[in-house]
């Protein structure tokens, strides 16, 4: 039987990319002061979750030279199923990140800044004092700035959200991200009773702190189940919601496949029915994510 060649291995065709429909197609901005902001912050040796998420807003953000620092490594210990950000074992906190985190703002010139991390349940505090560190040298650096932290979950540990309160946020973010039916699948390691608590725990520790959170929508939710969310994030006193559509930031097939595109009209709906159940700020749309233009929506609620 010389000769005889072994068959070809049958594989499946790669399915073909889902095409983007026109409201999510935009040129790209590119220039010096997008060069600039990438620079700086790579000559500084920080992370963002602009680059770190692969989020649609980086080259639009940074060509404003704003950009929203990620702290505490790139490596996270929780596997969210819409999320970019590598999964791995983290390394220990630099000590020296909160002053050059502090010294990218001043330099950038923000007015508003924007802290967020990894999931750290690998640390006793799970990174609320390191939080809290660059939360204070921020203030040092730049006394009439405004500072947004965009926190992990802490397991609802009051210990750990006073401790990032205590330094003095003007705004305490935290995402529930998508509706109670579809945490398990979309967050496997959060609980959505959990978010809630944080939040909660948040507004009843500092009343005066604004409270902030926001959802991804086209994940395979109902309209219902959202107005559901909504009113479960008033009944924990949140006051500013970001509403954004979910697109799969890799096609690695560990991230969730996009439902549904939602389009600009119902956006602007989920807003207005955000609002009629007494949310201070609302931002919906479909390039929406939690810090995207996150002064505006602090210093003008109600867009």
């Amino acid at each position: 039987m010389a000769g005889i060649l072994p068959l070809p291995v049958a594989s499946s065709p790669t399915p073909p990319a889902r095409r983007l429909p026109p409201w999510l197609k935009r040129p790209l901005p590119t220039g010096a002061a997008l060069n600039a902001t990438r620079k700086l912050v790579n000559g500084l040796k920080l992370n963002t979750v602009c680059v770190e998420a692969r989020c649609p807003n980086l080259s639009e953000c940074w060509s404003r030279h704003v950009a929203t620092f990620m702290i505490l490594g790139e490596k996270c210990t929780r596997r969210c199923r819409f999320c970019a950000v590598t999964t791995a074992r983290p390394d220990p906190p630099d000590p020296e990140e909160p002053l050059r985190l502090a010294e990218a703002a001043a330099k950038l010139g923000l007015r508003h800044v924007v802290i967020t991390s990894v999931a750290r349940d690998d640390l006793p505090d799970e990174g609320a004092g390191h939080f809290a560190r660059c939360i204070t040298a921020v203030r040092t650096r730049l006394p009439h700035a405004t500072v947004e932290v965009l926190v992990p979950d802490f397991h609802a540990r009051s210990e750990c959200i006073e401790m990032v309160l205590a330094a003095g946020p003007q705004v305490f973010n935290h995402n529930v991200e998508t509706v109670p039916s579809l945490h398990r699948r979309v967050r496997p390691q959060a609980k959505y009773a959990r978010s809630l608590e944080t939040l909660r725990i948040a507004k009843a520790v500092r009343p005066e702190v604004t409270t902030k959170s926001g959802i991804m929508v086209g994940l395979g939710e109902g309209r219902d189940e959202l107005l559901a969310v909504f009113r479960d994030l008033r009944a924990v006193g949140c006051d500013l919601l970001t509403i954004g559509q979910y697109l799969k930031p890799t096609a690695d097939a560990g991230h969730l496949p996009v439902e549904r595109y939602y389009r600009p009209e119902e956006f602007a709906e989920l807003a207005e029915r955000a609002r009629e159940l007494g949310f201070a700020g609302v931002a919906s749309g479909p390039f929406v994510r939690s810090s995207y233009l996150a002064e505006e929506l602090y210093a003008r609620p109600g867009g």
